[in-house]
């Protein structure tokens, strides 16, 4: 049986589900991403005003997913936004899935473009700062094993006239992050208009970048952008690839790339050699894709493909080494009693006042109809070499509250340091949660690979009418 209504004998479950965010908040989903079936999944930012003013950096009007408006486009102009060229180029290939966003970045969640979906992010001239959250996710995303393609313009190019430009904001994210604000990536952005200008390539055969499946480049296109100065003792592996006239080494970079992590960064000082000048209608656009003083769709191209090319999948964790396959949790389904777990006496139960999923023995938070709090953890360390971890577990959840509107007994999901600090709240569940039966939700936890975390559910009771948070065949899985 699920259960009975009276306290602490605690009554029929709801299986809820929740998602780990780093940033600390809770969605729901319904079940682990599934990979794209090709190879290489690339996001396309539009919720940073990649569209004001005169800007129109999207690769289609049909958002989240391009092939709404052409499911086999031959041509730029099948797609709608001055970076189509980009977005077809790569799509007719057949090795590539694209999506933009058009809501707040995130890392470790439920919507269809959370960053774990993804190989890489391409942020085409933000015009909005990026909030703590998005930060946290966009640097984890790539210490992770994920692709980002930060392209700048000049400084003053504030297009929606809110006090930022594309310098401050990808300068901001690289120094004001939760993550790393050391210098992460080993290059500044510089505060500069450049007018013009046809920054030429170092002399680099073996560079995949420079020398890519999509073609050799030469030389690039400034048309009112900016450089950027490298720090390679911040960050050993920055590299300059194409430098203004005049300059070389650690000055004047206009195209850079870099690691973090298990990830790659590439840096690119000008949002006009992705214009491909046609793009919404009202827009002043020119065609920089294929100005014939420079090779920017080969560039463009080909660092989508080596950023891609180097991550783990999903920016899920990667890194050198092997990833042995496991489930991590001992005792996941609480059959060997309180072993492993650490919890208040009476939650790891086989009364036959509930019902365990499997087996006999479950995990019952709660449920006496009094002032009470329970808890359940357990600690376990997530191999860096993993690029998939995701954890699992069935929630059942019931209640005597007859309320509609107040929460009055909840559960909280928590991930914590080995110091007890709280690193995010997964997710928080109340009696107004309550329905019957078990149903799994799974999640991913590839944020905290190379860490040792404990998991932690803690349920908090009023003073009356019971709820009780039952749990059951948890599983940490990486691969």
């Amino acid at each position: 049986m699920l259960g009975l209504t009276g306290p602490r004998y605690r009554l029929g479950a709801v299986l809820a589900g929740f998602t780990l965010v780093a940033t600390g908040v809770a969605v729901q989903v319904t079940a682990t991403p599934a990979h794209a079936a090709t190879p290489h999944r690339i996001l396309f930012d539009n919720a940073h005003a990649e569209t004001a003013g005169n800007a129109d950096w999207i690769i289609s009007t049909s958002q989240p997913d391009p092939l709404g408006q052409d499911s086999s486009p031959s041509a730029e102009t099948d797609w709608t936004g001055a970076i189509s060229s980009w977005g077809v180029a790569l799509q007719k290939t057949g090795n590539y899935s694209l999506k933009t966003a058009t809501s707040a970045l995130t890392y470790g969640g439920s919507s269809a473009t959370d960053l774990s979906n993804f190989d890489t992010l391409v942020l085409p001239e933000p015009n909005t700062l990026f909030t703590t959250a998005e930060k946290t996710a966009i640097m984890n995303f790539v210490k992770n094993g994920g692709g980002l393609f930060m392209i700048s313009d000049h400084t003053g190019a504030d297009r929606n006239n809110d006090g930022e430009d594309a310098v401050e904001i990808l300068n901001d994210l690289m120094t004001n992050n939760s993550v790393d604000s050391t210098d992460p990536f080993g290059f500044s952005i510089d505060s500069l208009d450049i007018s013009s200008g046809y920054p030429a390539a170092i002399s680099d055969s073996s560079d995949p970048v420079l020398h890519g499946s999509f073609g050799t480049v030469t030389k690039s296109l400034i048309a009112s952008g900016t450089t950027a100065t490298l720090k390679p003792a911040d960050n050993a592996n920055v590299k300059g690839l194409l430098y203004r006239t005049g300059y070389s080494g650690n000055t004047g970079a206009f195209f850079a790339t870099s690691t973090f992590g298990s990830g790659r960064v590439a840096f690119w000082g000008d949002s006009s050699p992705i214009d491909d000048d046609t793009g919404q209608s009202g827009n002043t656009l020119y065609d920089g894709w294929n100005d014939t003083g420079a090779t920017n769709a080969a560039l463009a191209l080909n660092a989508t493909e080596w950023l891609a090319a180097g991550t783990s999948g999903g920016g899920g964790g990667g890194g050198g080494g092997t990833c042995t396959a496991a489930q991590l949790l001992g005792n996941n389904g609480f059959e060997s009693g309180s072993s492993t777990w650490s919890a208040t006496s009476g939650v790891i139960t086989n009364s036959s006042d509930e019902s365990a999923r499997t087996g006999s023995y479950y995990a019952w938070l709660d449920g006496y109809g009094s002032a009470r709090t329970d808890t359940l953890s357990q600690s376990v360390t997530i191999p860096s070499t993993c690029g998939t971890a995701t954890l699992s577990f069935y929630l059942h959840v019931d209640t005597a509250e007859t309320t509609t509107s107040t929460a009055y007994d909840t559960l909280k999901v928590q991930v914590l340091n080995s110091s007890g600090t709280v690193l995010g709240t997964l997710a928080t569940y109340s009696n107004l949660n309550a329905a019957s039966g078990y149903t799994q939700r799974s999640f991913s936890l590839a944020s905290y690979a190379g860490q040792t975390v404990t998991l932690k559910f803690t349920g908090t009771e009023g003073s009356t009418l019971q709820t009780s948070f039952v749990i059951d065949d948890t599983a940490l899985n990486v691969s």
